[in-house]
């Protein structure tokens, strides 16, 4: 069976692994995926069951899981979305009805009324996906006693015309590790959720999208929409010169000339590795 296999999108430990890998890989005991709905607007999923361990990604409100294991407020979990497994703290988690509607904007401000001047609940990130309950004036209703402006939120099936477009709204987020919202959002992150948004399937890190997306094209070809690859990062052209990528260098998402990130990138990370037009 199996010696080696991706831990990121496998749900597979020695002691426990889901039953659809009984036969494959090897592990004391198989445990089959119990559903669950994510219910907070934004869920660190770390490498361990600790609030110290690395995030490795983000899940969104209404994003829906496999729970293969609850053990001391921590679930094991793999994510529906794009397949990343796990740890998120177990009270995130819930059953709740499938959505039929996503937030469209970077963040749609959660009040408790449909009304501007209510309170705000908190904020719901791009790609939160929830079940519209009745419309209000221009609001409409996001779970019991919450309200979201209607323009902020689109049905499941809608598409973005221009992902590159979603990219630029999230100009000077913050960048954090394995963050997928304008709250903090990862180089990896920032291209999953744009490409989502306007309809595309996306794998999570660099080196799968690498090896996922779209087919190669030379430096000199670059043109908008190209994503630019070098060994763990990514970014996506504006136009043929300038890069939009988030980055730890200025800690936010940024635009510079591609010349200008090529030369200082490759003093840490070395030469760009690929150019993919999706």
């Amino acid at each position: 069976m199996a010696d080696s296999y991706d831990k990121r999108v496998t749900p597979a430990r020695p002691d426990l692994a889901a039953s659809w890998l009984k036969g494959r890989i090897d592990a004391l005991e198989y445990a089959e995926g119990e559903a669950a709905t994510v219910i907070a607007s934004c869920a660190s999923l770390r490498a361990e069951p600790s609030d110290d361990a690395p995030q490795d990604s983000e899940l969104l409100f209404g994003e829906t899981v496999a729970v293969y294991e609850r053990v001391d407020g921590w679930a094991w979990v793999q994510a529906d979305n794009d397949r990343y497994v796990g740890y998120v703290h177990e009270d995130v988690l819930d059953d709740i009805p499938e959505a039929d509607a996503r937030v469209i904007v970077p963040a749609a401000p959660l009040l408790t009324a449909p009304d501007v001047k209510s309170p705000l609940q908190g904020l719901m990130p791009m790609g939160a996906q929830f079940t519209r309950g009745e419309t209000v004036g221009d609001y409409v209703e996001f779970g019991e006693g919450a309200f979201v402006y209607a323009a902020h939120v689109a049905p499941l099936d809608f598409r973005a015309p221009d992902f590159v477009a979603v990219a630029e709204r999230f100009l000077n987020a913050p960048y954090v590790w394995g963050g997928k919202s304008v709250s903090g959002i990862d180089c990896s992150g920032l291209v999953q959720v744009a490409l989502q948004a306007a309809g595309m399937e996306c794998p999570r890190d660099t080196d799968m999208q690498a090896g996922g997306l779209g087919r190669d094209v030379a430096l000199a070809d670059v043109r908008r929409g190209d994503l630019v690859f070098w060994k763990g990062h990514v970014g996506v052209m504006l136009d043929s010169a300038r890069l939009l990528h988030a980055n730890a260098f200025h800690m936010m998402v940024a635009a510079e000339p591609l010349a200008e990130a090529i030369a200082r990138i490759e003093k840490s990370a070395g030469p760009v590795t690929a150019i993919k037009r999706v």
